[in-house]
C-alpha cells in the first residue's frame, strides 16, 4: 500500500510539473512569437491560461485582454462567455484587475462631504462639467449617513480643468461643488497648487477610470455611472 501511494504521488508530481512547464514554454512562445509579429504586444502584462482548453489570455496596457492560442499565431478580441454559467469572463475579469482597496486611495486628493453620521464611505470621481455627474449629485442629497470623498477628474476639456482648480482652491470645496453641480453657481476664480488633479488623472489612466462618475465603494467594488439614490443606498448597506 506505502509503495502504491509513493507511485501515485510520484506520477502526480511529474503530471503536475509537466502541466506547469509546458504554461511556462506556451508564455514564452506566446510573448516571443506575439512581441515580434504586433508592435504594441512588445510589452506583455501577463499571460495566463484562461478557463476555455488550449486558450491563453493575453494582458497589456493594464486593462486590455486578449485571447490566443499556444504558439500566439492567432488573435482574439471580445468577450469570452461562460454559456452554461452566463457569466461574462473577460468582464470578470477586468473588473477584478481594476479593483481599488479603498485604504489605498489617496484621499489627501480629495475633499469631503459629510452627510448625517458620515458612518460609510464612498469615492467618487468626477467632472465639473459631466451632466451625468450633476445628476448623480442632485440625486445623492436623498443619500444619508454617508462620507463621500470626491475626487476632482477633469477629463471633459479645458474648461473642466478651469472650474477644477476653482472648486479646489476655494475656501470651502464642498460648497463650492454643491453650488456649481446642484445650483449652476459658477465658481469663483481662485488660484492655489493644483497637483492634486494631476495625480487624480494619473491615478485614473492607471486603474482605468475612464468615466464619470465613477463610485469606487468600501470593499473596493467601483459602478461606473450615475447610479440612482436607491442603488447606492442598496450597495452602502451591503458593505456597511
Amino acid at each position: 500500500m506505502k509503495k502504491l501511494t509513493r507511485s501515485l504521488l510520484a506520477a502526480m508530481t511529474a503530471l503536475t510539473l509537466g502541466y506547469t512547464l509546458d504554461a511556462i514554454a506556451g508564455e514564452a512562445e506566446i510573448r516571443k512569437n506575439l512581441a515580434a509579429r504586433i508592435p504594441q504586444f512588445a510589452k506583455i502584462d501577463e499571460v495566463t491560461k484562461s478557463p476555455m482548453p488550449g486558450i491563453y489570455e493575453v494582458r497589456i496596457n493594464g486593462f486590455e485582454i486578449f485571447y490566443t492560442d499556444d504558439q500566439g499565431n492567432y488573435l482574439l478580441q471580445g468577450n469570452l462567455i461562460d454559456v452554461k454559467e452566463r457569466k461574462n469572463l473577460t468582464e470578470e475579469r477586468v473588473e477584478k484587475l481594476s479593483e481599488v482597496a479603498f485604504n489605498k486611495l489617496p484621499v489627501k486628493d480629495a475633499f469631503k462631504i459629510v452627510r448625517g453620521n458620515g458612518k460609510r464611505q464612498l469615492a467618487v470621481f468626477a467632472d465639473p462639467n459631466c451632466g451625468y455627474c450633476k445628476q448623480f449629485e442632485r440625486d445623492m442629497t436623498k443619500v444619508d449617513n454617508v462620507t463621500i470623498h470626491l475626487f476632482l477628474y477633469p477629463v471633459l476639456g479645458p474648461d473642466s480643468v478651469v472650474k477644477s482648480r476653482n472648486i479646489w482652491c476655494a475656501k470651502d470645496k464642498a460648497k463650492a461643488w454643491n453650488d456649481w453641480m446642484q445650483r449652476g453657481v459658477t465658481p469663483d476664480t481662485n488660484e492655489c497648487d493644483t497637483a492634486a488633479l494631476t495625480r487624480n488623472r494619473e491615478f485614473g489612466q492607471k486603474y482605468n477610470i475612464t468615466g464619470t462618475p465613477t463610485l469606487i465603494f468600501s470593499d473596493g467594488s467601483r459602478a461606473p455611472g450615475a447610479l440612482p439614490a436607491a442603488q447606492v443606498e442598496k450597495q452602502l448597506a451591503a458593505r456597511s
